[in-house]
């Protein structure tokens, strides 16, 4: 989508200025030392292209444009009335999570999808001290000082995290360079070797105490999925003694996991 030469909540976006940074610190001191309502506005407008470039993120899901717009000011004058001058951090870099928190709070909050109250209850209370320590330090916390924060495991933090996040598309694009888009499912690996296959099963062990032959056979047939018949030929042995050897090497992994 083209916000730079679009229509948004009434605002042409193709005239909306970018203030350097310096020119922003600048109105933040006015606006800490006066209150300044037109420095706040002035700064306000100055950021509203970087509004526009974290909505992008969160378009394509049935939302409106306009809605989600208004959420990521709101998100921006939450920024405006938190950043504390004393911390060298660039603006946009505290900014930037403060919109994008501002408008996932909004997309959980008209989701479809159910999660328990006490799930929903930590992770907000989570999201809060996450903003807490954004504050206090100026930059992102960890999870660990998160559960550290709010006197919870590391783990009940992710879950509920987790079950209040939107799921992101496999072919929502992260990269784009004229014709040549890269998708999320693009960055999706799956080397297809034997060394993967059985780190991936964790029986790395297991499979090690199996003889050449019998880890051959497992790998062309559950990762070449070559049928025993085929397999057979191309190691020279009967079928029946692959299938023998493929059920005993199979039954040992069993055992010894």
């Amino acid at each position: 989508m083209a916000f730079n030469k679009v229509v948004i909540s009434g605002i042409n976006t193709s005239e909306l200025t970018v203030l350097k940074e310096s020119e922003k610190m600048e109105l933040l001191r006015e606006i800490r030392r006066t209150g300044s309502k037109e420095a706040k506005d002035k700064l306000i407008k100055g950021n509203l292209r970087l509004v526009l470039s974290v909505i992008q993120r969160f378009t394509g899901r049935g939302e409106d444009v306009d809605d989600l717009f208004q959420i990521g000011v709101i998100g921006l004058i939450k920024a405006i009335n938190n950043f504390d001058l004393t911390k060298e951090v660039r603006f946009s870099t505290y900014c930037v999570p403060m919109i994008t928190g501002e408008l996932r709070r909004y997309l959980r909050d008209c989701s479809q999808i159910k999660v328990s109250r006490s799930l929903r209850d930590l992770a907000y209370k989570a999201i809060q001290a996450k903003e807490r320590l954004m504050l206090k330090n100026q930059c992102e916390p960890t999870i660990e000082q998160i559960a550290a924060e709010i006197g919870e495991e590391r783990a009940d933090v992710v879950i509920a995290l987790e079950s209040i996040s939107d799921p992101i598309s496999l072919y929502e694009p992260v990269f784009s360079d004229s014709d040549d888009t890269m998708y999320i499912m693009d960055q999706i690996g799956d080397k297809n070797d034997v060394e993967s296959w059985m780190d991936e099963l964790s029986i790395r062990d297991a499979i090690k105490q199996l003889g050449e032959r019998e880890r051959n056979i497992l790998y062309l047939r559950f990762l070449k999925g070559r049928t025993q018949v085929e397999v057979a030929n191309e190691i020279g042995i009967s079928q029946a003694q692959v299938s023998r050897l493929e059920k005993g090497a199979i039954s040992r992994i069993k055992n010894s996991v």
